[in-house]
């Protein structure tokens, strides 16, 4: 098999409790058999993230990220005119960069496909702000929280996770909620997706016990878009408003912005691969 690229490159975290030397063996073994071999690999936290400049010095075609959504949104950050694509493989604890592009399946069968030319290269939309760039969601409100109990599970256990639940769940109920401009109703967490056509708002529903519930096991099984929802707005720019400091998520980072903070819709400036 001849690949559609001629020098892909690998960007990993050797250090990242998900790394599995196996399927990096994989990854570069696929790109020999594709007769496109690895032109060099980007190991964190030892490497940098390469940026523009370096991806072209090495003569880089394709930059195979196989990391979680905050470094595949980094990596696309700094890859940013680059005449190259980025390949993001599911490396991390939530893929969901990974899973909207190729669907949930084994990072080698996406690079298979993507190495074959069984795979489309256009730039995605995105959400920017003065706070950041998110390439799948920005999660916006006091119920991010249950983001930093999801964190200590992964890296403590459920024991630890069960006594950061508590102050989670007090915040996402009682702290100021957040809001759309122009609009009464607060939610404890308002999720903005990029769609083609603008960014869709979703408030998320903590109407009754069951709700509840069913939040926190989004959030603590990895998407939080499980949780109960509803669209509250759809426009290229949507502005947010709060009582209090607006705490962020932006695909798997956290950040927080004073209120009131906008948001709009924008385009990639690096070409991605999607498969599915």
């Amino acid at each position: 098999m001849t690949s559609a690229f001629s020098r892909p490159a690998l960007l990993c975290n050797s250090q990242s409790g998900s790394h599995d030397p196996a399927i990096e063996t994989a990854i570069a073994q696929a790109c020999e058999a594709a007769r496109a071999p690895l032109a060099a690999t980007f190991a964190l936290p030892g490497d940098e993230i390469p940026d523009a400049a370096a991806l072209r010095a090495k003569g880089i075609d394709l930059l195979i990220v196989w990391t979680g959504d905050g470094t595949i949104s980094a990596a696309a950050s700094e890859a940013a005119g680059w005449d190259g694509a980025i390949l993001p493989l599911p490396g991390g604890t939530l893929n969901l960069l990974s899973k909207a592009l190729h669907g949930d399946r084994p990072a080698t069968d996406i690079l298979t496909d993507a190495l074959g030319g069984k795979a489309r290269r256009r730039p995605v939309p995105i959400v920017r702000s003065e706070s950041g760039t998110a390439f799948i969601t920005i999660v916006a409100g006091p119920a991010t929280r249950w983001a930093e109990v999801r964190e200590t599970m992964r890296q403590d256990g459920i024991v630890e996770a069960s006594r950061a639940a508590p102050d989670a769940l007090e915040t996402m109920l009682n702290a100021p909620g957040v809001r759309v401009a122009g609009q009464d109703a607060a939610y404890p967490a308002i999720i903005l997706t990029p769609i083609e056509t603008g960014l869709r708002a979703d408030g998320i529903l903590t109407e009754g016990s069951m709700d509840v519930l069913r939040h926190g096991l989004a959030w603590l099984g990895g998407d939080f878009r499980d949780g109960p929802s509803e669209e509250v707005a759809r426009a290229e720019t949507i502005i947010l408003e709060s009582d209090a400091p607006i705490s962020l998520e932006y695909d798997g980072e956290l950040a927080e912005t004073p209120s009131p903070a906008g948001f709009a819709l924008g385009m990639s400036a690096v070409d991605f691969i999607a498969t599915a």
